[in-house]
Formats: C-alpha cells, structure tokens, sequence
C-alpha cells in the first residue's frame, strides 16, 4: 500500500506503546523499500488503472515547479531612457520583435512602454516629447511606483506567466528581482513560453 505513516499510527492506536516508534519507523522503512523494489506501482494504483482511472503520479507533478521563468527570460532586453523622444524611441525598436519595452531611469524599472503607446503618440504629433511625458499617462501604461505593474520573478512558474500574461492582455512581461521591483533582470514574452513548452509555431 504504501501508507508507512499509516500503519505506525495504526499499530500506535492499538499498543498504547510509545516506546516501539524508533523501531516501527525503521521497519517500515525497510518494508518500504523493499516493496518498492520489487513492484514499483502500489497495489491501489494498479487497481485504479485496471479500472480506467488515471490518479496523479510524481511524474506529473514536477512540471509546475520544473519549468520556471527563469529558464525562458531574456537577460539583456532592449531598454528606453525616459528622456528619449517619442519617434526615436520608435525608430530605435522598429526592428525589435517585442511589442513593449522597459523604460529604465538611474532608479530602475519605470515602467513598461508598448509599441501602439509609441505610435499613436506619433502619430498625435507628439514625436519630439520625451517618454517620460507618457509615464503619468495612458491607462495601459503601468508604472513600476504602482502596484498594478504586472510582473514577474525568475521563481515563478511558466503557467503562472500565462495567467499573467492573459490577465494584463500583454505578450511582455518585465522579470524583476523579488528584493526590488524596480530592478530589471529580463522580460519574459508569450513565444518564449511557447519555445519553453515546444508548442511554438514553425517560423518560415
């Protein structure tokens, strides 16, 4: 069955005797290994199977705890200045691959600044502002001061990257240091999550 601690609080229930745990303990160790070596699949789980019923194995739980941000960021994103004017910053990613960018002061993180943000300021005619006149700006402009910034650490989990991702309707997300929020580690985007799980559309 499986169930060492079962049977110690079962025989401990029906001696009275505290003075057998060590040894109880020990021997069901044993048996457990023992077990375990010649039939890896506990008896329930293989009647559970005949039965057509898959539980949940060891095998399947590590994913959440396997596949974290940090093995799919990007550590060296491309960054903006706040004092940058609008349509340099535009020309400067126009052969990115991302649709938002952090913006980074001598603190740290501002805030995250999106593709449409930059050009729908151009196209307002406001190209020779700096960034930072977007930063009080936009509802879709989430400041690092702010608790909405949505965010990630290099510990979180890929599917809570989704979530988030999901939540915030955004396909970039800043990682950021759980000491600081304002100190930028990377940025993690929906196609790395895909390439994590090799779900990723083939690219011509």
């Amino acid at each position: 069955m499986r169930t060492p601690l079962t049977s110690v609080i079962i025989i401990l229930e029906l001696t009275r005797d505290h003075t057998i745990i060590v040894p109880l303990m020990i021997s069901n160790l044993i048996a457990f290994f023992i077990s375990y070596r010649l039939q890896p699949q506990p008896i329930y789980e293989g009647l559970a199977r005949q039965d057509g019923i898959h539980l949940p194995t060891v095998e399947s739980r590590p994913e959440r705890s396997r596949m974290r941000v940090a093995t799919a960021m990007r550590r060296h994103p491309q960054t903006l200045p706040p004092p940058m004017r609008i349509h340099d910053a535009l020309a400067a990613t126009s052969d990115s691959l991302l649709d938002a960018w952090p913006v980074i002061d001598d603190q740290g993180l501002c805030a995250m600044v999106e593709r449409v943000q930059l050009e729908a300021a151009v196209m307002a005619g406001q190209g020779d502002q700096p960034l930072a006149s977007l930063l009080g700006g936009g509802p879709s402009l989430h400041r690092a001061e702010s608790a909405a910034l949505p965010h990630l650490h290099p510990d979180h989990s890929l599917t809570l990257a989704l979530e988030r991702m999901g939540a915030m309707r955004s396909n970039v997300l800043p990682v950021v240091s759980r000491a600081n929020v304002r100190h930028l580690l990377g940025v993690i985007t929906l196609q790395d999550v895909l390439d994590a799980y090799g779900v990723a559309p083939a690219r011509r």
